[in-house]
């Protein structure tokens, strides 16, 4: 195997930190228009500290070989998150809004990994340029900028397949046109269109403009930040902004492939797709379970912002159930309500929907669906096994046979996830957090779901958590983010070994 291509790397990242500034620039603008002087001079500083370092990287490697193999794939990906919340991190240092580096970084990561966990206590006194770029974070993340980037590599001579392979969620690529890069190009176009009704949707309901497009930017890529303290429990007397934040969770946890081909009118397609099938059953059974346990059982937990019942409790425990289990299946972490409050069933109940995560292609974290329907039938075909030991049993999903590497690569991968868990809650532990706070802390980050359980329950955060913890935590957002393998392999010695 040959060298690394170190050049194309560095050529890469300075494409990526030209993409991020270009981002920020939105920041910039936003602060002009409300007119938040102060902020918009350093603002501007973050803005043209990463343009200018990324042109640099893209100028000194501009002869560089165009060769990229899988190896330049995976330190690609991996490098670029890690840059980008570096860089990412320069609008909350450079304002002061974020004095500390380690919060800064914590804080850019959750938002880049879609994680939704803050470190802020008081998120409505921050000027709106920094909530928009903290929100932007979510976004770009969402989807992946290195999605994005695939859509652009072209104009440099580069190719894309292999960054793509290696940063897209789910366990496989299912493209909707033999190049790539059209891929690219139809699922942003998804992504934006999404965005842009949601944003539509959220001010008629009764959304503040600046508010409906951040709580979009945020809903879209399964990410959480709010632009209030209260979260989405701010609008507990609205249900239809619930309702609509609902409705745009569960899309954004679809498979956004499905999409394209519901605009295509190949309807069929998504009702046939048997991942999605099982990912509506669950939220249907999840949300069922919850709203019978905490209506006959439990008590609502509200905010105090909470109205009167408008449509009587049976709704309003119905909607709060029904948006709690989205939000965590989708790995959302936006809250309407304190769910570890409810019951201590309801609370055990959600631990489990941690590790769910929504479908393959969606932007969502956690293990996803496909996967835990793979576990299933491997498991119900090994019974079978052990009764007729000479048949030949091979597992089908959406009509056609599984390939048994596919099958070994999810028990692989599921084998790997629980055991990044046991060891991120050990890590926690050893850290100074308490059980409930290990436990809540490594599956949230590892799963990029938000609010968890003990210090980090919905009405905490992470800011509480000892710095090493802080870092600890990152580390477990970008390795769920990214699905283990792509990070992992760069910890192997066969990676960086020449043939």
């Amino acid at each position: 195997m040959p060298k690394l291509n170190f050049p194309i790397v560095l050529h890469v990242m300075g494409i990526l930190l030209v993409f991020n500034g270009a981002f920020m620039s939105v920041g910039v603008l936003t602060s002009w228009y409300y007119s938040e002087s102060d902020i918009l001079s350093q603002l501007m500083t973050a803005f043209l500290s990463v343009v200018i370092v990324g042109l640099m990287f893209m100028f000194f490697t501009r002869n560089h070989s165009k060769d990229m193999t899988s190896k330049e794939g995976y330190l690609i990906v991996t490098l670029g998150w890690i840059i980008m919340a570096l860089s990412g991190s320069l609008p909350y240092l450079f304002t002061g809004v974020i004095s500390n580096f380690t919060d800064a970084f914590f804080e850019t990561m959750s938002g880049y990994t879609t994680t939704g966990a803050t470190i802020i206590d008081d998120i409505e006194i921050l000027p709106k340029g920094i909530l928009i770029w903290r929100s932007l974070t979510h976004w770009i993340g969402g989807m992946g900028i290195i999605v994005l980037t695939i859509a652009i590599l072209p104009m440099f001579g580069i190719g894309g397949m292999q960054l793509f392979t290696a940063e897209a969620p789910g366990i496989s690529t299912d493209k909707l046109k033999p190049r790539i890069t059209d891929t690219a190009k139809r699922l942003w176009l998804i992504y934006f269109s999404f965005t842009a009704i949601e944003t539509i949707l959220l001010n008629i309901a009764g959304m503040s403009v600046f508010d409906a497009v951040n709580h979009a930017l945020s809903t879209l890529s399964t990410g959480g930040f709010s632009t209030k303290n209260a979260s989405i429990a701010f609008w507990n007397d609205n249900y239809w902004i619930q309702y609509i934040i609902i409705l745009f969770m569960f899309m954004s946890g679809t498979n956004f492939v499905l999409f394209y081909f519901v605009f295509k009118l190949k309807i069929k397609k998504l009702f046939k797709n048997e991942e999605f099938r099982w990912y509506v059953s669950i939220i249907i059974i999840a949300t069922l379970i919850s709203f019978l346990a905490v209506y006959f059982m439990g008590d609502l937990t509200l905010s105090s912002t909470q109205h009167p019942m408008l449509l009587g409790k049976a709704e309003a425990t119905f909607r709060h159930a029904l948006f709690q289990v989205v939000a965590v299946i989708t790995t959302t972490g936006f809250v309407t309500s304190d769910f570890t409050a409810w019951l201590p069933f309801v609370s055990i109940f959600f631990f489990g929907l941690f590790f769910l995560g929504g479908s393959a292609g969606s932007t969502a974290g956690g293990v996803k669906i496909v996967r835990q329907v793979f576990l299933i039938k491997n498991g119900i075909l090994e019974f079978k096994r052990m009764l007729h030991p000479n048949a030949v049993l091979p597992m089908r999903y959406n009509g056609k046979s599984v390939d048994q590497k596919i099958v070994y690569t999810v028990l692989g991968f599921f084998i790997l996830y629980m055991l990044s868990f046991i060891v991120g809650t050990l890590v926690m532990s050893l850290l100074g957090l308490d059980f409930m706070s290990s436990v809540g802390a490594a599956a949230s980050s590892l799963g990029n779901v938000g609010p968890a359980f003990g210090d980090v329950s919905p009405v905490d955060n992470f800011n509480a958590l000892p710095q090493p913890a802080k870092w600890w935590s990152s580390f477990l957002m970008l390795l769920g983010r990214l699905e283990l393998f792509t990070v992992l392999i760069l910890f192997t010695s066969y990676f960086w070994k020449s043939y």
